[in-house]
């Protein structure tokens, strides 16, 4: 009696496991580098305030950074992951919504917030790691 309850158990298991999809990586390359600005200046101004964003040169196509709090910051790589190599264009910011960002090549769109894709995009954006000293200086690297 136990053996057909084990052996459709294993059936079970075996059907699930393999008809889940590997693991894709993410399309945007992950490329080593070690950014630190400092917000006074003229460039980066946005950033003194909750809910600004300023451009940063690094990373595929770019950095977007965001500032989502008085203390908490994230950046986004400008490339979109939606682009299979055919746009130059890095992503832009919504004229309507500076909370969404834009591929002007494929529509796909994505959440400045948190990177997280909108629509016509399976993966978010690459997020790197910020660094704020709690006063100017605000590093991104990954």
């Amino acid at each position: 009696m136990k053996l057909p309850i084990i052996f459709t158990l294993l059936i079970v298991f075996l059907v699930s496991s393999t008809s889940c999809k590997k693991n894709k990586l993410h399309p945007v390359l992950s490329i080593p580098f070690d950014i630190t600005i400092d917000i006074n200046l003229p460039t980066y101004s946005n950033l003194t305030g909750v809910g600004g964003y300023a451009y940063v040169t690094g990373g595929v196509k770019g950095i977007i950074v965001y500032r989502r709090s008085l203390g908490e910051f994230v950046a986004f790589d400008r490339k979109s992951p939606a682009d299979e190599g055919n746009c130059e264009k890095p992503l832009e910011t919504n004229a309507d919504n500076f909370l969404e960002l834009d591929d002007l090549c494929t529509g796909a769109k994505f959440s400045l917030f948190d990177g997280a894709p909108i629509s016509g995009s399976e993966f978010g954006l690459r997020m790197y790691a910020v660094a704020f000293d709690g006063n100017s200086t605000l590093r991104i690297y990954n």
